[in-house]
């Protein structure tokens, strides 16, 4: 008869706030990759900032706490990637994991793949692969392609801020991406490949940026799981390190607990789609808010216990 197995033993949740800019490794969901930060942080409450594949690498933004407030601010964000291409195929799924479906020679010069990748930079329409999170009647698109279901999809306009050749040898072409959210990196490497007349396919992609913050920022779970638990808290960032390129607004103390009752006030700042907004201390975020003709409005606000707990911590 086997010995009875030891009771596993229950974590002590704590509460934490802040921002883990975590460099997420190749072949995890941006989910696993979440729930394994927040078991070595032993945090209460966590959220990402928006997928990324597990065939892709890089910057993941985890927040925690009062940072989940804002984990939308990061999701809205721009972004930047590197992506590599494997010219002269093209995938069922536009990536490296699906099935060859074509394959043509590859002769191009550099000026060729520079004048394609001009045409693709600026605001541009995509279709989204059927291979994505995107829902259709509350179902995965990816989970009806699985099923050999093909799905009618609208386009949507996005902006390729820039679109640069990073290295180039002969089927592997890697290029650098700034684009705005909602971009699909595959879906570009595949218009890429048919401008070029060869077709391409996604062979490995990794984001760089999102927003303010950057991948040579991030740490590892690897390096995050060799550090003492002092040492895992120490790598958060505050909240507003989300929030770092809006102009940011400072209120006494009175006019403090009036924005955090969500009160409208009138200031003396210039007009702002989004701005930070702190109290005396100037650690001390309060939340978001927008001004409009002189009038503060508030958005995303934090707790009078979130606002102490970050001044303490």
């Amino acid at each position: 008869m086997s010995a009875p197995k030891a009771p596993r033993q229950r974590i002590q949740r704590r509460a934490l706030h802040g921002v883990l800019l975590l460099d997420k490794p190749l072949g995890l969901s941006s989910n696993d990759a979440l729930q394994k930060a927040k078991w070595l942080l032993r945090a209460e409450k966590a959220g990402h900032t928006g997928t990324l594949d597990p065939l892709a690498t890089g910057l993941l933004p985890l927040c925690f706490g009062a940072a989940t407030k804002f984990s939308q601010v990061s999701l809205d964000a721009d972004k930047a990637y590197e992506a590599t291409l494997r010219l002269g195929q093209t995938s069922s799924t536009g990536d490296a994991e699906g099935e060859i479906l074509r394959e043509r020679p590859v002769a191009l010069s550099r000026e060729q793949i520079e004048a394609a990748c001009a045409r693709l930079t600026g605001e541009i329409e995509q279709v989204p692969p059927m291979h994505s999170a995107l829902k259709h009647q509350g179902k995965a698109l990816y989970e009806y392609a699985r099923q050999g279901i093909e799905i009618e999809r609208a386009a949507r306009r996005v902006t390729i801020h820039a679109l640069d050749i990073l290295d180039w040898q002969h089927e592997a072409l890697t290029i650098a991406v700034r684009c705005t959210k909602g971009t699909y990196i595959r879906t570009l490497a595949e218009d890429l490949g048919e401008l070029l007349g060869c077709g391409a396919h996604l062979s490995a992609l990794r984001r760089t940026a999102s927003g303010p913050v950057h991948v040579r920022d991030a740490i590892s779970l690897d390096a995050l799981a060799a550090m003492s638990e002092t040492e895992r808290e120490a790598m958060l960032r505050p909240p507003d390190s989300l929030l770092a390129d809006w102009p940011a607004l400072r209120l006494d103390g009175q006019e403090t607990a009036k924005f955090l009752n969500g009160l409208r006030r009138r200031v003396a700042a210039a007009d702002a789609p989004h701005v930070r907004v702190y109290g005396p201390d100037a650690q001390a975020l309060l939340g978001s808010a927008s001004i409009t003709a002189g009038e503060l409005i508030p958005g995303r606000l934090l707790s009078p216990q979130e606002v102490n707990s970050l001044l303490s911590a």
